[in-house]
């Protein structure tokens, strides 16, 4: 399955793109790396300047069609970013009206709350978010990993990095349930 993950060109924290990254690779999946813009993204740890990644494919000439789910790392820049582009919110809003599963960690759920697709689901997150996700609509609980079915697609999220093998465990699963 070819699995997005959507980045912005700086912020993404790297640990939360790289994990899910090989996990998916390594469970015979194709991750590719979506952005709002063509060349590198700048991943961080924490506040500090790390790798950086090429971009495969570009938001606005690319669509969700193309691929069987999406991923969302975190970072506070790199979702504060993506929410304040149109065409990265619609792109995550097309996985939503597709069915297709989605994955969010961290502070990620900025944008599923921009896209308008919080709403009726219970889902975790950075716990700074809670707020955002009570007045979005959604049920925000402090678990390491939750899986909401609300709707035609399924929703992982999680909190933080430590939670990462949780969560690659969870979204792995999900994503082979939705393949089948």
């Amino acid at each position: 399955m070819r699995i997005a993950f959507l980045t912005a060109p700086a912020g993404v924290e790297q640990i939360e793109l790289t994990d899910p990254w090989q996990a998916a690779r390594d469970a015979g999946h194709e991750p590719v790396l979506v952005s709002t813009r063509s060349g590198k993204v700048q991943a961080f740890h924490r506040l500090d300047k790390a790798d950086t990644f090429p971009v495969d494919e570009v938001v606005g000439e690319t669509s969700a069609d193309s691929f069987g789910a999406l991923v969302l790392p975190g970072g506070v820049a790199n979702p504060d970013f993506l929410r304040m582009d149109d065409k990265a919110v619609a792109f995550v809003r097309d996985f939503f009206d597709r069915g297709r599963p989605v994955a969010a960690i961290c502070h990620a759920a900025w944008t599923l709350i921009e896209a308008d697709v919080v709403r009726g689901r219970v889902l975790t997150s950075w716990p700074s978010l809670r707020t955002d996700v009570r007045n979005a609509g959604g049920t925000w609980v402090d678990e390491q990993v939750k899986v909401c079915d609300h709707g035609p697609n399924k929703l992982v999220t999680s909190r933080k990095p430590d939670d990462l093998k949780a969560f690659c465990d969870a979204f792995l699963r999900v994503f082979s349930e939705d393949a089948d």
